[in-house]
Parts: C-alpha cells; sequence; structure tokens
C-alpha cells in the first residue's frame, strides 16, 4: 500500500516494496487545465536542525479548493513535519516548472509560487484502519487567490450521497481522479522508480467497493482507467452524481506500484461532514 507524500526531489527514487500513498498515472491520463480548482500542496522546512533556516521548498501533495479560501487535503500531507514548516497552495498548471524557475529563498520561492495557508487536522487523525480520519484543510486568504488565480470551488456532496447511491449507482457513475502526482511504478536498476509529477493531470478511474469511511476505485489501464500515485495524496476524485461534477473523495492510498487501486476517504460522511463545517458551507 502506499500512503506517503512526495517531493519532486524523491518521487524518482520512491522504491514501491517499501512505500504506500498517490499521483496520476501515465497510462489513459490528460493534463488538465481546465481543473483550476485543484492545486498544489507547497511546504517550506527546515532540513539541517537549524530552526531559523528552512532550507528546503518542493510540492508535496495534491487538494481541492473547497471554497474561497478552503483548501481540502490528506491530514497525512500536513502532519509529521518539522516544527518550523510552513504551508503554500499554489493553483499552478505546472507547479514543478513554476518553483524551477523562481528564484530565493526557500520562503521566496514559495511566495512566488503559492499563497502562503494554516493548516488544521482531523483532530482523531491518525484514528484506526475503519476511519483513519485522514483528512486536513489550509486556510488561505481568499483574496490573495483571488488576486492570483480563477477558479469555482469544488462542490461537495450531500450528507451520505453515496451511501444513497449505493454499489449499483456508483458502478454506474462517472469518476475521475485528478492530481500533481507521478506516474506509475517503472522497473530498472535497483528496483521501481516513480517519474513525473508535478503538473496537474486527470484520469478516468471506476467503482470497485464502498464501506463506511472508504472508496476503492480501480485504476486498470485494460478498462480504460487511469490512476493516481505518490504526490496525489489529498487531491480530489470527482463523481458526476445527478449530472454535476462532486468532489466525492479525496486520494488516500493504494498499491504500491500504482497500478491497480486507488483508496479514497468519502466526503458525505458524519465524520467528514463534522470536521469541514466549521471552514465551508456544506449541501
Amino acid at each position: 500500500m502506499r500512503l506517503i507524500r512526495a517531493t519532486a526531489a524523491t518521487a524518482a527514487i520512491l522504491v514501491a516494496a517499501a512505500l504506500p500513498a498517490s499521483a496520476i498515472n501515465s497510462y489513459n491520463a490528460t493534463p488538465a487545465p481546465e481543473r483550476t480548482e485543484v492545486g498544489a500542496l507547497v511546504a517550506t522546512w527546515d532540513d539541517d536542525d537549524d530552526p531559523a533556516t528552512p532550507d528546503r521548498v518542493d510540492w508535496v501533495c495534491s487538494g481541492t479548493m473547497a471554497d474561497a479560501d478552503t483548501f481540502l487535503t490528506a491530514a497525512h500531507c500536513t502532519s509529521d513535519w518539522p516544527a518550523n514548516v510552513k504551508f503554500y497552495v499554489s493553483l499552478h498548471q505546472d507547479v514543478q516548472s513554476a518553483l524551477d524557475s523562481a528564484t530565493g529563498t526557500p520562503a521566496q520561492i514559495a511566495a512566488a509560487v503559492g499563497v502562503p495557508g494554516t493548516a488544521h487536522n482531523h483532530p482523531a487523525y491518525p484514528g484506526t484502519a475503519a476511519d483513519t480520519h485522514d483528512i486536513s484543510v489550509v486556510e488561505v486568504s481568499a483574496e490573495q487567490m483571488k488576486a492570483r488565480w480563477s477558479f469555482t470551488p469544488a462542490t461537495l456532496p450531500a450528507a451520505n450521497r453515496l451511501g444513497q447511491l449505493g454499489p449499483q449507482g456508483l458502478d454506474d457513475t462517472s469518476w475521475v481522479v485528478a492530481g500533481y502526482g507521478t506516474q506509475e511504478a517503472r522497473r530498472g536498476p535497483g528496483g521501481h522508480t516513480h517519474p513525473g509529477g508535478g503538473v496537474r493531470m486527470k484520469a478516468p478511474v471506476t467503482f470497485n467497493a464502498l464501506n463506511n469511511a472508504w472508496v476503492r476505485l480501480a485504476m486498470t489501464a485494460p478498462q480504460g482507467n487511469g490512476g493516481a500515485c505518490y504526490g496525489d495524496s489529498g487531491g480530489p476524485n470527482f463523481a458526476t452524481i445527478d449530472g454535476k461534477r462532486v468532489l466525492a473523495a479525496t486520494t488516500i492510498t493504494g498499491d504500491s506500484p500504482c497500478y491497480a487501486t486507488n483508496v479514497v476517504y468519502r466526503l458525505d460522511t458524519p465524520g467528514a461532514r463534522d470536521f469541514l463545517r466549521p471552514f465551508v458551507a456544506l449541501p
């Protein structure tokens, strides 16, 4: 299983057997410039045990603007960092190129590509396997976001909407995963690597299974599916429900090589909705 945030510096050397988390595969995937509500989580953090020098900057996860000032992502993307970590939200289509072309200190580079924000994790994270409560928001300035990008926030699902549809209804539903993550595993000297990442992509996926907290989505290429991989954690899984695109779930984990299954966290459950209620207006 995969469940790890990714950085551009490490994505190419991830060994599949060691890891669990997410990215958009190369097969059946296309760029997603129209998904302007989908963004990358950028972080600066200390890398030399000196709190005065936050000397790393990189994109680390994906997410979605749920309203004008709320970026929805995964709690494992905003947890277990050095104390001086700072988060930024970027809606650049190609955040990796934006980072590569920016100059200055890590803080200046992060500010050049994103808007600073404050992370809030679900207080019960990491929970249990049945419900890890792996959900987080990053609150940003609506004014700064509007000044830099034009986007329409995603639509969240009504309470228990996926449960109401049930397996048969969800099997007939169109699903699309989006994010900035790496590609599926490539075999090479020393094991598997995961190339790419840092560009907003999308791919079709199909319904596999539903339980109280999770949806499992198939990423199998022969069925025309794409899928998620490292760096797509926190990113959206859109379902077309009643003719509308709905942010139904967020990418959390899946199989390590990123070929088979995307395991996504439902946003229509009481636990997810109770967490989101202070930050966004719920349907």
